[in-house]
């Protein structure tokens, strides 16, 4: 299939495949391997793990609060965008038109009464947190999970009250930033499993992203880096984006950790280690980052970055300094240039998501806690699914999922059986 990201290929039967996906999803939850399904939707799967196959999404925000929230959002500014390039579809009465925070909780659910009447048995309304920790895959939670424009359909859904629905999803990003702001979403029949709805939702993002960039002043001399979750960092700046290539990306990483300058010594050991410190290397790659990036921002003796600099990375830890886990972990993308061996990579990479880690275990939070085991650094956390166990109250539907994956985790560690949980019997 040409596109990963379409559910259906050319001259599908959309019976079958629902029959196919459906045997496929039956067989996943007793344990089986997915056969025949798209990666994006196995990947998905293996992230909702744990959940309750019958969850509803719960409404974190109504009334008062929800009005407020949503008035404050940047995507208020949009909505009448949206509006008017989905409006048209949503009233059909065969769809309807979402937007989303970047958490997953729905800020505007519109179309047709009748159609908004069967989405509300399932929560599809605003105030419900959709994202994939808490309704596993579906669409507006899978593109912000993956960052990219997402169709949905029918049985790829994990949770089984969102089975009849088919949606297609595209992420929103602050244009002057890069973080992402939330998702616009087209939910429906499986009549929408087509390449169209797919690019429309594409375009609409675009669209509000456009929007977005000509109704904010430029911020002048300001950099942003976005290195969370990414093998290979990028950079925005002056209207541009610069996408860098590995050894670029560790270093740049390695000079926004020290604002004040760094020697091509200690650079090298940085990047090299000890016994691979190689004079001659590092400064050519210095050289071609420098061009790169544009003279005017890396200078040197020291090397350094001019002007002002923000990174997603320290995002992250500046909201951690400010008692923020909730912030900092939505700000959190995943381990910084994961892919990296470069030793103060590696070892700064361990301090933000050890830091992250520390104070989302501190606040017993279920939702931070249920969050954190749903990204990579979280998934094999055993504290923290024994602390997720803990949080969540008795008859909480995900809290028997959360002690086995707690079990599972210490037969897989291979430690004494009597953890705490089991102690107590849970």
């Amino acid at each position: 299939m040409a596109d990963p990201w379409l559910a259906l290929e050319f001259g599908a039967d959309p019976a079958e495949r629902i029959a196919q996906v459906g045997a496929a999803h039956e067989a996943f939850l007793t344990g089986g391997a997915p056969q025949r399904v798209r990666e994006v939707v196995r990947r998905s799967w293996e992230r909702s793990a744990g959940l309750d196959p019958d969850a509803t999404a719960p409404v974190e925000l109504t009334d008062d609060a929800l009005a407020s929230y949503r008035a404050a959002h940047p995507l208020a500014r949009v909505l009448p965008l949206f509006r008017d390039l989905l409006g048209g579809i949503a009233q059909d009465g065969a769809h309807l038109m979402a937007v989303c925070d970047a958490g997953g909780r729905l800020l505007w659910v519109e179309g047709h009464p009748g159609v908004l009447r069967h989405a509300e048995r399932m929560n599809f309304v605003p105030g419900a947190r959709w994202d994939e920790t808490h309704v596993g895959t579906n669409a507006p939670g899978t593109a912000l999970a993956v960052d990219h424009s997402v169709q949905i359909f029918a049985t790829e859904h994990f949770v089984r009250p969102v089975q009849r629905w088919t949606c297609a999803a595209a992420p929103i990003h602050d244009p002057a930033t890069g973080l992402l702001l939330g998702a616009v979403d087209i939910t429906g029949g499986d009549h929408l499993a087509t390449p169209q709805s797919l690019a429309l939702v594409r375009a609409t993002a675009r669209a509000a992203e456009a929007f977005l960039a000509g109704a904010t002043p430029a911020e002048p001399d300001v950099v942003h880096v976005a290195a969370l979750g990414r093998d290979e960092a990028e950079l925005r700046t002056g209207g541009r984006r610069v996408r860098l290539g590995r050894r670029h990306s560790e270093l740049l990483v390695l000079l926004l950790d020290h604002p004040e300058g760094r020697t091509g010594e200690q650079l090298g050991l940085d990047l090299y280690g000890d016994d691979r410190l190689h004079p001659v290397t590092l400064r050519a790659e210095l050289s071609r980052l420098r061009r790169a990036l544009g003279a005017d921002l890396l200078d040197s003796r020291p090397y350094r970055l001019r002007g002002t600099v923000r990174a997603d990375f320290r995002t992250v830890t500046e909201r951690l300094e400010r008692g923020d886990p909730a912030g900092a972990l939505e700000a959190y993308g995943g381990p910084l240039l994961p892919a990296s061996d470069a030793p103060g990579v590696a070892r700064l990479r361990r301090l933000v998501d050890g830091q992250l880690r520390a104070a989302v275990l501190a606040s017993a939070d279920a939702d931070l806690l249920a969050a954190w085991t749903a990204t990579p650094a979280g998934a094999d956390d055993l504290t923290a699914w024994q602390a997720l166990a803990r949080a969540l109250p008795p008859g909480a539907p995900r809290r028997p999922l959360a002690v086995a994956r707690a079990r599972q985790l210490v037969e897989e560690y291979d430690l004494p059986r009597a953890t705490s949980l089991q102690r107590r019997g849970n």
